[in-house]
């Protein structure tokens, strides 16, 4: 197995990572990947204001899934102050990296000065990293900081290379790198040149990320640039087997794990009740949707399936579409182990 070196005495055993998404990384999504195989999930971002102050939504999104042995907690936030704090508390929960993302290219993000638009802002984005890594020294941790960083803002300001020197400069202990600028959002193509230009700027492991949407994008992606790992993102969202398929067409050259239809939603369904499970039936029925949708992607008739998920709300509404879909395509309906 792969193993990514970083602080002198802390390594992460494997390279294929769950990449942090606002949303989706909920503990039993990780969980789930983790059990797929997923070597490290990052949970969803976490804000440093509210975890300094801790605040008890902002916990929950830190709660780590039975199946997850090693994580990466992501913060976002501007002030060094509480940045200082949010690494300390989430220092005390033993994550294997803490995260801080300067990447995301959402508006309501970004209009704070947090994000991708601290690659427009080298000085502060020093001392924030600064700021986390010596929270983690104050609690006493030995916790390695990575920064999740983006091609430059637009095409016009490609400066990810330079962004990350930065970083290590102040202190960062792994680089990740999304192919795209921060105007591109995730229309286009991730620029795999860009990443293998990070890569060679900075002295740390590097982790890319865009666009890795099956095994073979993922083993060009660590041919091409060199990379020590990889984080998959929108490719594991209804598809957590990837990671399991990956590992073997690294090793091996073939994907010896095959999914079909009825194994593809029977994971939707033990996705759907350790949810219910987790949060409660209102809110799971809710949140849930958008993963069902995408396990539906790809399968014979999976639009009729759709269709009937976009308008369920509660757990006998989703089970009741798919004992019917089950029934009309003749697959066969297994009883559900939800334990995440």
């Amino acid at each position: 197995m792969n193993e990514v070196n970083l602080l002198p005495g802390t390594s992460i055993s494997g390279n294929l990572f769950l990449a942090p998404m606002a949303g989706y990384t909920d503990f039993v999504f990780r969980s789930l990947c983790a059990e797929f195989g997923a070597d490290l999930c990052y949970t969803e971002m976490v804000s440093c204001e509210g975890l300094a102050r801790l605040n008890k939504k902002t916990a929950e999104l830190m709660k780590s899934g039975s199946a997850e042995k090693q994580r990466g907690i992501q913060l976002f936030g501007v002030n060094p102050d509480s940045c200082f704090e949010a690494a300390k508390n989430a220092a005390a929960l033993n994550p294997n990296i803490i995260d801080f993302n300067c990447g995301c290219p959402v508006p309501k993000v970004v209009k704070t000065g947090a994000g991708a638009a601290l690659m427009r802002n080298l000085k502060l984005l020093k001392e924030l990293v600064a700021a986390l890594k010596a929270g983690t020294e104050a609690a006493g941790k030995k916790i390695p900081i990575s920064v999740k960083i983006r091609a430059g803002w637009n095409a016009e300001e490609i400066n990810a290379p330079e962004t990350a020197a930065a970083a290590v400069e102040a202190g960062a202990a792994i680089i990740g790198i999304h192919g795209r600028t921060r105007a591109q959002g995730y229309s286009g193509t991730a620029d795999l040149e860009i990443i293998r230009n990070v890569k060679k700027a900075v002295s740390v492991p590097v982790i890319g990320s865009g666009d890795l949407f099956s095994p073979l994008d993922i083993k060009r992606m660590l041919e091409e640039t060199g990379v020590d790992a990889v984080m998959i993102a929108r490719g594991a969202v209804g598809n957590p087997q990837i990671f399991i398929q990956t590992k073997e067409f690294l090793s091996t050259g073939e994907i010896r794990t095959v999914f079909g239809d009825a194994e593809k939603l029977q994971t939707a369904r033990r996705h759907l009740h350790a949810s219910v499970a987790a949060f409660g039936e209102r809110r799971a029925c809710k949140e849930i949707r958008k993963h069902l949708c995408a396990y539906s992607k790809g399968i014979r008739n999976g639009t009729v399936l759709r269709n009937r998920i976009v308008h369920c709300s509660t757990l006998t509404e989703y089970e009741e579409a798919f004992s019917d879909f089950f029934q009309s395509e003749g697959i066969e309906s297994l009883p559900i182990d939800f334990h995440l």
